[in-house]
């Protein structure tokens, strides 16, 4: 973060000295685009209000306009540093309400410099909400219960502004802030996958997106890997397939969408195209970029038409089994010299794949696994072609789900001449791939490479190892599971509770601004409806995880519920789970459940009970900064909720050393 990433910057003493004009002309200059009179007027207003009411520190603070919030890829209006605390300020020009998206605007803001500048983290930060046109005063300031120096939003009148922020210094206690030391801070971003995609497909840097503190690779260490080998291959007119891991949430697929958004230009040798049989994703991915792009052209004054912009998103980001029909019927090569398959580890077994295509597409004598088919696909390139598979461990949730073992078994029995490129930790045993690994022992042209590997989550940017937690805890190991969540239970919290509306409460207490919270649950979580859930009801992902809080089928509603196929892949700020019958403990280990008719059936098959507890995996790993996990208590007269099979996991859980809500 630095001076540059704001439209004017100035100390408070020069920005009293300079005229009006001179403050408008150099904002303009630094804006990039043209401004109609509506910004610019906005602007004179705000310029105006700011010389009248900051005069009692004129020799004691700094000031940006239009700063640059990175990760959301937005600018605040203005942001004023006073002795020790930073006052984030929006303005609503003309306006005299202060309506509740503009305040979770505001808070947004706040809450991004909280959690990711790092100068920002142990300081008071006010977020400030002015409408120009109300004389209300402003009203009381808070701090928040989360107790980590973000007020709540204060809504101000223009000649309240210097009240308001005397009160705020009076209120807050700090060390006075070196203005330059503090912008000049990094700033080390944690976006969701919806942001992150965002900003890719908006020419962002992966740089611009990740982290790069010592504890964690920076994501563009490992696209760079990648971006590497597709030009070597190329020059050499070679083959190859790329193997990325990463721990659930470490940024695989940000990986993949920042290769394809580098080669989006469809007359590029390099085109890439990025495809997942992850349909709520892609379907959540195309919306959430073509309302961005919508937006982001028309406020550089640029209308696009939705229905031609979708077109173009779809063209970059594909469901696998589209393109795997498209090029059943099309024996050409693909135009995509680089495809990445995310989460190619629930890529189709031969069976499956084998009777699908007797079954829908009337090809009885398919005798091809899903990998093998595409890989087949981008095979019949005469020159040269890199698969670039993203795979997550433990993730497979669903029957058919071939593994990561399958894409190496295709390459070594049908494509001799391809490279292999594997992250080392492909040998673990969580992505199930140890005995096709050992067939590559004689195999030339397998090369492993560090550089492939993400082995810290970015999704919990509260508690980076909160998927190991969650490892332990489905592996039942008690002693890891604790020590593990000692680690970071402080700044993530996780709390338990037999009450659901208890844990809709917290979930709605411990969200701020516009932090998106909802309920998970497993697909096979059938005897949840005493509770008001039923996962048989059709629930709309794009609504789920896109609309506003006035939505009802959004997530915030807590009405709908979303199922590990709905969520594999994306991530809420705060999320219940609700643990039903289906997974149970034993002294024996888990017990895996279906419901079937009026009763609860034993899962015998392991594979059927690896997808269950991997169901769970998905939901535990879903959020970015805690979580509750309801256990319901049962009903002794009801005998397919009999407390005996929830009372063990709340028990189990409780040891672990979560605590109980009260």
């Amino acid at each position: 973060m630095s001076i540059d990433r704001a439209y004017y910057s100035s100390s408070l003493a020069s920005f009293f000295d300079a005229s009006e004009d001179s403050v408008l002309g150099e904002m303009a200059r630094h804006s990039g685009f043209a401004i109609d009179l509506g910004q610019r007027d906005a602007w004179i207003k705000q310029i105006k209000v700011l010389k009248a009411q900051l005069v009692p520190w004129a020799l004691k603070g700094h000031l940006f306009f239009e700063f640059v919030v990175p990760r959301m890829g937005r600018r605040i209006d203005v942001l004023v540093i006073i002795q020790h605390a930073v006052f984030v300020i929006e303005f609503k020009v003309g306006e005299s309400q202060f309506n509740r998206a503009a305040m979770d605007q505001v808070w947004d803001y706040a809450l991004d410099l909280k959690n990711f500048h790092e100068p920002s983290h142990g300081i008071t930060i006010a977020p400030i909400l002015i409408a120009t046109e109300t004389d209300r005063g402003f009203s009381t300031i808070y701090t928040s219960h989360h107790d980590d120096g973000v007020l709540l939003p204060i809504q101000v009148s223009p000649p309240s502004l210097r009240e308001c922020i005397e009160n705020v210094l009076l209120l807050c206690e700090g060390a006075t802030i070196d203005p330059l030391q503090w912008v000049g801070g990094r700033y080390k971003p944690t976006p969701t996958i919806v942001e992150a995609a965002s900003a890719l497909y908006g020419k962002h840097s992966v740089a611009d997106l990740s982290r790069s503190d010592a504890g964690a690779k920076n994501l563009s260490v490992t696209s760079a890997a990648v971006s590497r080998l597709i030009q070597r291959v190329k020059a050499e007119n070679r083959k190859a397939i790329c193997f990325v891991t990463g721990v659930p949430g470490a940024g695989k697929t940000l990986v993949g969408l920042d290769v394809a958004t580098k080669h989006m230009d469809a007359s590029s040798e390099l085109h890439s195209v990025y495809l997942s049989g992850n349909g709520p994703l892609v379907k959540i991915l195309c919306e959430a970029l073509t309302r961005d792009e919508v937006s982001r052209k028309r406020s550089e004054g640029i209308r696009l038409r939705v229905g031609e912009t979708r077109k173009a998103v779809e063209a970059f980001i594909q469901n696998v089994h589209h393109f795997r029909d498209a090029y059943l019927l099309d024996a050409r090569a693909p135009i995509d010299h680089v495809v990445i398959f995310d989460e190619a580890q629930r890529a189709w077994t031969l069976e499956h794949t084998s009777q699908f295509m007797a079954r829908k597409k009337g090809r009885a004598d398919f005798n091809h696994s899903e990998p093998d088919f595409l890989i087949s696909c981008m095979d019949r390139h005469q020159d040269w072609a890199v698969v670039v598979c993203l795979v997550g461990g433990g993730q497979e949730i669903n029957t058919g789900e071939a593994g990561i073992s399958e894409w190496i078994g295709a390459i070594e029995r049908h494509y001799p001449e391809w490279e292999i490129h594997i992250s080392p930790q492909l040998t673990d045993s969580e992505y199930a791939a140890g005995d096709a690994i050992e067939s590559l022992a004689t195999r030339r042209d397998v090369h492993f490479n560090e550089d492939l590997h993400l082995a810290v989550s970015m999704r919990s940017f509260r508690a980076e190892h909160v998927s190991s937690f969650v490892k332990h805890l489905l592996d039942r190991d008690m002693a890891h599971a604790a020590a593990s969540l000692k680690s970071f239970q402080h700044r993530y919290p996780i709390v338990i509770t037999r009450d659901l509306t208890k844990a809709k409460q917290w979930l709605k207490s411990q969200a701020r601004g516009s932090e998106r919270f909802g309920i998970v649950v497993s697909s096979q979580a059938e005897r949840l409806r005493p509770h008001a859930i039923n996962v048989r009801s059709p629930m709309d992902p794009v609504h789920w995880f896109l609309d506003d809080k006035d939505d009802v089928r959004s997530s915030y509603y807590l009405e709908d519920v979303a199922t590990e196929f709905q969520v594999q892949g994306l991530e809420l700020d705060w999320a219940c789970v609700v643990w039903d019958a289906d997974l149970r403990i034993s002294p024996d280990g888990w017990r895996h459940h279906q419901f079937v008719g009026n009763r609860w059936q034993n899962i015998n098959k392991p594979e059927r009970q690896t997808y269950l507890k991997n169901a769970y995996r998905v939901l535990l790993t879903r959020a970015r900064q805690g979580m509750v996990i309801v256990v319901p208590p049962g009903e002794i007269e009801d005998h397919t909720r009999h407390p005996a099979y929830y009372d063990p996991v709340f028990s189990y859980l409780r040891e672990i050393g979560l605590t109980v809500l009260s």
